[in-house]
Formats: structure tokens, sequence, C-alpha cells
């Protein structure tokens, strides 16, 4: 079986924005407490984050961190996040039916984010609160000493200005699950008011509006239309969301939901143009996917706490998905659709960073470790920056319930001028039968392969643990080749692979 594909340097689809390998933080289970907060552990720092994990964070490379929600964020009072540690109260977290004791707030987030080498992106309660508590927190943020919110700022430790450009008006807002869950109607107003108002404080912010939750909720598209006739002058981004699952354990039909995330994006692409067109703007809005990742294995183990089973518990278990290697390969196909939608797609977000869904685990007290995810992550975050390029693919292909002729090669490419390399990053859908891959390099100089790392070989169901936390870990490649103006290279079934060339 073969595929080819055709790489001319001068197709190009856009330059990638960093953020596109950004990520999320919830106070949610125990993505914060003894995820990156934990002052007991063997490597926590002067402020109590584990260094561990920062060290992985810093590895990722990560660019951006969406934080502190999330559903959570819609009934979250920012104030009580400030202040003496011993003065801030215990509240009752109605999104996943546990206790916040706030010994995090946006001072510790942002210590940890200058830590970690990432920046900050907060969101704002548009849920139970509304325009005058998003004022203040975007002052107390970021304003001035010599105004009330700087001067508590500053009185809380912090004289100078965070400098936070992005804000996330809201979450989920279409969501009936949602505190404060609003029509479209009505959030479009409250976003567009808000909006104003933050921007009379500052026009340079970066100002992200809520999409839909997901694909598949029954005010698609219409929400986007409606809330961006409201804001669409005021706002720069609106916010998708999307999970991946393989509940009827088909790996064709999961490994085929990357074609379904291209159509969301499509969509919602088209329906920007569409309201873009009707108000005459020369603005052009795009999209921040902040919300992204495989969610599924977890779900039932979920359940008692998220009833309310188990009372009210601090920072439980929750969410902690333990990734396989089929997943590995759909995070790998997410990444690829994100670069080839790299114009459109400026801000993404794996949802989420450390325990929660996460490509990070940690143990209390022990270890970090890297789960299957966090491969194809690191591979894109590092490796993917520069100009994702329009490739000409020819691939034989299958039928799946979400898009007919699906190709077993899912392939994206990026060029690095001022690093003189050419990445490609390749998974094989098929199960079965390896691929030949033939890249046709044109206008682009002598090239040879500088690096070339492999996921393959695995049982689907392989797993990285605490006790054994590298059973799936990249392997160096071979037979990987760049003769008379192609590459050449073999795909496993079911692989992943980054194949970067070195230009002249």
């Amino acid at each position: 079986m073969k595929a080819t594909v055709t790489a001319h340097r001068d197709y190009r689809i856009a330059t990638i924005d960093d953020r596109l390998y950004g990520a999320f933080l919830e106070h949610l289970g125990r993505a914060i407490y003894s995820g990156v907060y934990e002052p007991g552990h063997p490597t926590a720092d002067a402020n109590g984050m584990r260094r561990d994990v920062i060290d992985l964070v810093r590895e990722l490379k990560v660019p951006i961190v969406r934080y502190p929600g999330g559903n959570f964020v819609s009934a979250y009072n920012w104030e009580d996040g400030i202040g003496p540690r011993d003065k801030r109260p215990t509240r009752l977290d109605l999104a996943w039916h546990t206790s916040e004791s706030n010994a995090v707030g946006v001072h510790e987030f942002a210590d940890w984010s200058a830590a970690a080498g990432t920046e900050m992106m907060l969101a704002i309660n548009l849920g139970s609160r509304g325009l005058d508590e998003a004022r203040n927190f975007v002052e107390y943020v970021n304003g001035p000493t010599g105004s009330y919110w700087g001067d508590l700022r500053k009185a809380n430790g912090r004289a100078e200005p965070f400098g936070v450009k992005h804000w996330c008006l809201g979450n989920e807002m279409d969501g009936p699950w949602q505190v404060g869950h609003k029509t479209a109607h009505e959030y479009g107003r409250l976003a567009n008011e808000t909006a104003k108002t933050l921007r009379a404080f500052d026009s340079s912010l970066e100002l992200i509006v809520c999409g839909s939750s997901n694909s598949d909720m029954a005010t698609y598209p219409e929400w986007e239309r409606i809330v961006l006739e409201h804001c669409y002058d005021s706002v720069d981004h609106v916010s998708l969301h999307m999970y991946f699952a393989n509940r009827a354990k088909n790996t064709a039909e999961y490994l085929a939901l990357g074609e379904k995330l291209d159509a969301y994006i499509g969509t919602i692409a088209s329906t920007i143009d569409f309201v873009r067109a009707a108000k005459r703007s020369r603005k052009k809005v795009t999209i921040s996917f902040d919300e992204w990742n495989v969610w599924y294995h977890s779900n039932a183990q979920d359940r008692e706490i998220l009833a309310g089973a188990k009372g009210w518990p601090h920072a439980p278990r929750l969410l902690e998905d333990i990734y396989n290697f089929e997943d590995a390969l759909q995070v790998g196909c997410i990444l690829n659709t994100f670069i080839r939608r790299s114009d459109v797609v400026r801000i993404a977000c794996i949802a989420q960073l450390v325990n929660v869904i996460a490509p990070i685990m940690t143990e209390p007290g022990g270890a970090a470790w890297r789960q299957t995810t966090f491969y194809p992550y690191y591979f894109a975050s590092v490796f993917g920056r520069g100009d994702a390029l329009q490739l000409s693919v020819k691939s034989p292909g299958y039928d799946a319930e979400v898009a007919d002729n699906v190709p077993y090669v899912d392939i994206s490419g990026v060029h690095d001028a001022e690093g003189k390399a050419l990445t490609f990053f390749v998974v094989n859908r098929n199960p079965s039968e390896t691929i030949d891959l033939d890249v046709s390099l044109q206008g682009f100089s002598a090239a040879s392969v500088g690096d070339h790392q492999v996921l393959a070989g695995a049982p689907l169901e392989a797993t990285n643990t605490l006790v054994a936390p590298t059973t799936i870990t990249p392997k160096k490649g071979s037979g990987a080749a760049v003769a008379d103006g192609s590459l050449t290279a073999k795909l496993p079934p079911h692989s992943y692979q980054m194949i970067r060339l070195n230009l002249a």
C-alpha cells in the first residue's frame, strides 16, 4: 500500500501561531492540588509548586495556559483567591461537587506560569456574575497602583501589574449544565457589553467569546451566528470545545473523528465569514479551540463524586483518564488537524495539563510521569513552529460514520525557514498494513533526515503508569531517506511518526 504527498515551499496555509500548542488548568480534581501545587512534595519550590511538573511543562514549551476554568469559573469569585491564605474562604464548587480551599489563586498561578515559562489566559465568570465583577478582575490583574484595585494587588504582594493579555468571556455559556446558562441573545449582549467595558480599560486585550461546547449541541451553529452578530467587532476569538471518545471500542471510527473536528472548524470559519460580511467588517475573528482532548476512560469511576455520593471532597481523583497507545494516535490526528487549519485556529488548549485528562500525571508525594499522549503533543509543540504547508495527499482510505474516504495517512507539514527545517507529523490509521510514504519535496533546497521518531508496534491498550511509566516512549526511526528530491519512509500499522528534515 502506498501514499504520495507533494510538499511545495510556496504552498502554505499560514504561519502557525505558537499559541496553537497551549494548555488548560482548571480547579478540578487534582489538576491544581497535588498536580501543580503540593507544598510538602520533595520537589516543591518556595511557592509550594512541584518542580518536577514544572520541568515537564517546560519540556513541552507550553506557550499559554487557560485558567481557572472551565465549568468551575461559572460560579467562581476571583476575590476568594487573593490575600492571606488563612483568611481565604473554602467554597463548595457546584460544577464538580467538590470543595475549593482557594489556596491557589491568581497570584500563585502567575508565579507558577512564570516558573513554567508560559503565559496566562484568564477566564472571567459570566455565569453567576457579570460586567462589574469582570471589570474589577481585569483592573486588579492589570491596573496601575494609585487605583483601588491596583493598590489592593500591591497590598497582596504584587505592585507591578500582571499584564495578562488574553481573557475568556465566560465558559460554555450555551450549555444547560453551566451555572448561569444563557440563551445566545442573552449571552451575546452580555459579552458585547463586557468586551466594550474591558476595551475602555485597555484596547489591546485579546478577548475570547464562547462558541459551542461541541458540534452536537442543538444550538450549533446558530449560537455562533447570534452571539457574533451581537459582539463581532468587540472580540478577537470565538471559543470551541471538543472531546474524543471510543466508547464503542471501534478503533477505525475513533481515529476518524479528526474528520468531524475538521468539519466543525470549517463550519464555524464559514459562520465567522458570514457575520463579518453581514457587518461589512474588516476585522477577522479567529478560533480559540481552548478545550480539546480524549475523555472517556474515567467516566464510570467519576459518577459517584459528581452525583454527590461522597459529599464535598477536596481535590479528589476526578477525570483521571489513563491514556493508551490508541489515544496517542488520536492526539496526533487532532494536532495535525489544527496545523492544517492554522489559518483560522490561532489558539488551542489541550484540556487539561496535569492529572485531569492530561498528558502529565502525578502521585501525591511521589513521581510525575508522561502519559502516552505527551509525545505527539511534545513533538508538535517543539517542532511544529513555522509555516503550515498545503500538502497534496493521495492516500487509500476507508468509509466511517463521520466521513467517507477517511485517508489512512493523516499528515501535516511545517516549514521552519529560520531554523532551516521541514517537519512532517504522520499517523497511519491502517490496523494491519505498512504504508510506503513518498513525499515529493518541491522548491526546497537539498534536504537530509535530521531526526526521526516513531511510536509503533505496541498494543492499542498499552499505557504508561506510575509503576511502568515508559511502556510507550518514542523510538529512533530507521529507513526514512531523501533522494532525488523525495522523502521516503515506511509507516507501520497504527503508528505515529515525526520526521524532521534539515534544509541546506
